[in-house]
């Protein structure tokens, strides 16, 4: 009890003032690194702080060592990892961004309309031996590589997303990004695989779709331009050959599933929403 007051006796508006400034501050950050591949760093981040808490409450002393060793190395190590989130976050400060408040909204209450669209676009685009590349987000954000592209902001259609791969029209080269229902760019780069194990008659998009989801847990749709045969790549590997009926199948188990997953660190939803 006398600890208690010694604590709070002292306290005044000065004190409250800092408390909520920086509330304010890790709010922002937490709201910077959303949507991004940051947010599962962070979460392994979180982890280890809470083991080492624990393991120094508990006189775990080998635990505590071990943990006290990462935190260290982690420290040098965190200004890499983070390097283009702490370069967004500078560049925001600058521009007075860093306290305006976010807009993003996620709907996915019709995955299956959604999961409808992307398969008659797939479908029309096969048979058209028409190339594409469709990026859908799930838990791991891909802002990093939205930024790279084009914004579109708008509800997936079939119709939409055969006219962005036509053939030389501005937005056809490079990936669009899906999030829950609406393609939110077109035209984004991606970084290829560096899997010498592939197949050599895979090409760009494939190696690109291979690539994001080997550092994302994203679902990648692609279509060959050679071929029209229509791929998913996922977790680094690559389903080739499927069929309508094995695609739609496919994609509503990936998605619906990922939907229904429970509650993540700092409120994201499986593919996306808030």
């Amino acid at each position: 009890m006398q600890t208690f007051e010694k604590i709070f006796g002292t306290f005044n508006l000065f004190d409250a003032l800092d408390i909520i400034i920086v509330a304010f501050v890790i709010y922002r950050v937490i709201m910077l690194i959303r949507g991004t591949r940051a947010v599962q760093l962070l979460q392994g981040v979180v982890v280890i702080l809470i083991g080492t808490g624990l393991s120094h409450a508990l006189d775990l002393a080998a635990l505590s060592w071990l943990l006290d060793k990462t935190l260290t190395i982690g420290l040098f190590a965190i200004p890499v990892v983070f390097q283009p989130e702490l370069r967004r976050a500078l560049e925001q400060l600058g521009r007075g961004r860093f306290f305006a408040r976010s807009t993003t909204v996620f709907d996915e209450e019709d995955i299956p309309r959604t999961i409808g669209e992307l398969t008659k676009a797939t479908q029309v685009l096969s048979k058209n031996k028409i190339g594409a590349l469709i990026i859908i987000e799930r838990d791991t954000g891909l802002g990093d590589y939205t930024e790279t592209g084009i914004a579109i902001g708008a509800i997936v259609s079939s119709e939409l997303l055969i006219n962005i791969f036509i053939p030389n029209t501005p937005l056809h080269d490079g990936a669009v990004m899906i999030q829950a229902n609406r393609i939110v760019a077109a035209s984004a780069f991606l970084p290829l695989t560096d899997n010498p194990e592939l197949s050599k008659e895979l090409g760009t998009r494939h190696r690109a779709a291979i690539g994001v989801s080997e550092l994302s847990d994203s679902v990648a749709v692609v279509v060959s331009e050679e071929t029209g045969t229509i791929s998913i790549a996922l977790d680094g590997t690559i389903t080739r050959n499927l069929d309508e009926q094995t695609f739609r199948e496919m994609l509503s188990k990936l998605l619906i599933k990922n939907k229904e997953r429970g509650f993540t660190l700092f409120g994201r939803k499986a593919g996306g929403s808030e």
